[in-house]
């Protein structure tokens, strides 16, 4: 499988008023071509700088960042991001919200109208392109903003926190429509190759091909769990006993806990 992402020791130091912060220490990584990867840690662990980093959002302070094998050191163009919020522009139609990344791109938002309609179409929004923001649940805005990340088809989508903020059943949902999303082919490139940052153990598992645990600041890999559930994944995916088995893998990795039965749950996880 080809790689789309290499991490090899990347740290990342914030230099403050009171003197530096490590944020990332030691992070190596490589990420296959359309594969799917949640991250999860405790807050503050550097989970989100790591995505600005793979993006050139923000420089790192050691170690080398290769997308498509090309090193990064300024914003690369090839990649669509999704924020916890959706930050859609409230005097903005939601086609138009969607359009947004060809005007900033310098391109003819018109060339790219069809796309967007088709992606709204993909979402189950197809009857709201000319609804303003305000008129749309939470869990639309966020549709909303995925179609916007997807629109100039890029091979990577960078996700951070994007379902946070949803009430449990919207979530859910959300997660089933992502996954639909990546499933089939949204256009030239195919399936993407998603990171997704979440707080959430059972998501993470839920979603993923590998979830990368992360440790408490300075954030460093403490461990990469492959999940190998069945796909597609369903509802029903999260009442087997391997689902919960991998979240209490990564549970005592996050907490450094062993649950219930210690010697019986270390053979069952291992």
């Amino acid at each position: 499988m080809k790689n789309t992402i290499e991490l090899d020791r990347v740290g990342m130091v914030y230099e403050t008023a009171s003197g530096p912060v490590e944020a990332l220490r030691n992070i190596s990584l490589a990420v296959g071509e359309g594969e799917f990867i949640s991250i999860v840690g405790p807050s503050g662990c550097g989970k989100s700088t790591l995505l600005r980093v793979i993006a050139g959002l923000r420089p790192m302070t050691s170690g080398t960042v290769l997308v498509d094998g090309t090193s990064v050191t300024r914003p690369i163009p090839k990649v669509g991001m999704v924020f916890q919020a959706a930050v859609l522009l409230k005097w903005r139609s939601v086609l138009d919200n969607v359009l947004l990344p060809a005007e900033l791109a310098g391109l003819n938002p018109h060339k790219f109208r069809e796309r967007a309609i088709e992606l709204l179409h993909l979402v189950g929004l197809e009857g709201f392109t000319g609804k303003k923001p305000n008129e749309l649940s939470g869990g639309m805005q966020q549709r909303v903003a995925l179609c916007r990340a997807l629109l100039l088809d890029p091979p990577l989508l960078l996700m951070d926190e994007p379902f946070g903020a949803l009430d449990a059943m919207t979530r859910d949902d959300m997660n089933l429509e992502l996954l639909r999303v990546w499933g089939q082919e949204t256009g030239g490139t195919g399936r993407k190759t998603i990171l997704f940052v979440t707080h959430s153990i059972p998501e993470a598992v839920f979603l993923a091909d590998r979830v990368v645990v992360m440790s408490a600041r300075p954030g460093e890999i403490a461990d990469v769990v492959n999940i190998e559930l069945d796909r597609p994944r369903t509802v029903e995916t999260r009442a087997t006993a391997d689902f919960g088995h991998y979240s209490l893998q990564i549970y005592e990795t996050l907490t450094g806990q062993m649950t219930g039965d210690n010697s019986r749950s270390a053979q069952t996880l291992s």
